[in-house]
């Protein structure tokens, strides 16, 4: 988070919920509660890949999802690319055009949802990149990057911990369950009854986050030994969202609530993640694929910047338009539009937003680095 301003937003949900807490807010529209992503930064929307390797650009990180107000994400999202524009040293102006474009292409989204949103131009040639790398990803590329090897064993030392006793009995236990064999099989394209096997298992420690939490990556040989494909998965400890409900779901478990806003936001992603319980605590379980990237766009020049908010915005867009009915969303864009003013063709509430949560943000960050420097 210390090495740049762009990360430190990225990596610090809590003060942006802080702020929407904070009176500033106000001016805020309550839009129609749908499922929100919670944490809409650059870095979670990305390819993401269904069961059959099919892919699309959609959200990638669910923890945070509620059924909230869909202008948070907007908020969120547009805070992310106004700082990876100051990351990039363009000049304060491209932040106007950027959340001009960023809300052009989300009310277009919201308009037909259902259109594909593909990235065509020179000026998206960074997303591009990351969406061509990611067609070309076969599983050996996900073991050599998870696991560092594709032989069938996850490696231990400072990413991967052994398990004791008790945690190695309940995941041979959860990967006997008829439920979770019968999903495994479903999303790997497998007959019903196909036998699946523990061939490893670890504790995955991926960052501070991990800790105090239940995290394992568990990899799983699927059918008889001479046929044999392995599939890698996330076991990962659900917890509470920090991201403000504007309605309390259906569900109340909080793995259930990620993988039902997956469901709703990325159905690539929700339809190969399953709500479990995992010595009584809720967990999300995820196939990982190797098609699944994230878009790095630190360095970006400002037609590349521009075209991006565009781009991220039309995702974001068509991952809220399609829970709307067509009311709704007709509803919902008339809302966004009646703040455009003669100066901002976008929500003037959008662009205060930003302009707070960044000066905010930046004094958060800097003091962030300075207690980095005397703990050195």
């Amino acid at each position: 988070m210390a090495e740049s301003a762009h990360a430190y937003v990225r990596g610090n949900t809590l003060q942006f919920y802080e702020w929407l807490k904070s009176d500033s807010p106000k001016k805020i529209p309550e839009g129609p509660p749908v499922w929100i992503c919670g944490d809409c930064h650059i870095g979670n929307i990305g390819p993401l890949a269904d069961s059959k390797g099919n892919i699309e650009i959609q959200i990638r990180d669910l923890d945070q999802t509620v059924i909230g107000n869909p202008a948070h994400d907007l908020i969120r999202l547009a805070l992310s690319l106004a700082t990876a524009a100051r990351g990039s040293d363009l000049p304060g102006i491209t932040a106007v055009t950027i959340l001009e474009q960023m809300i052009e292409g989300y009310e277009q989204s919201l308009v037909s949802p259902n259109a594909s949103v593909k990235a065509t131009t020179d000026d998206l040639a960074p997303i591009r990149k990351v969406l061509s790398q990611s067609r070309k990803r076969r599983w050996h590329h996900l073991a050599e990057e998870r696991i560092e090897d594709v032989s069938p064993q996850i490696p231990l030392g400072k990413r991967f911990w052994a398990l004791d006793r008790y945690e190695r009995v309940a995941i041979e236990k959860t990967f006997r369950d008829e439920a979770v064999v019968s999903k495994i099989n479903e999303f790997k394209g497998q007959k019903p009854g196909t036998k699946i096997k523990v061939i490893d298992a670890a504790y995955w420690m991926k960052g501070c986050s991990s800790l105090g939490r239940l995290r394992y990556a568990v990899l799983l040989g699927i059918g008889a030994k001479s046929q044999r494909r392995h599939c890698l998965l996330d076991l990962k400890e659900a917890t509470h969202a920090a991201a403000p409900c504007a309605k309390t779901p259906a569900v109340q478990e909080n793995a259930e609530r990620v993988v039902t806003g997956a469901c709703n936001l990325s159905p690539n992603l929700g339809r190969r993640m399953l709500a479990l319980k995992l010595r009584g605590r809720s967990v999300v379980m995820r196939e990982l694929m190797p098609q699944d990237l994230k878009f790095d766009l630190d360095r970006l020049t400002r037609d590349e910047a521009v075209a991006s908010a565009r781009y991220l915005a039309s995702v974001l867009g068509k991952a809220h338009g399609r829970q709307m009915t067509a009311k709704t969303r007709s509803s919902w864009l008339a809302e966004l539009k009646r703040h455009h003013s003669k100066s901002l063709d976008a929500p003037s509430w959008l662009w205060t937003s930003v302009i707070a949560l960044i000066a905010d943000h930046e004094v958060a960050y800097l003091e962030h680095c300075r207690k980095l420097a005397v703990e050195a």
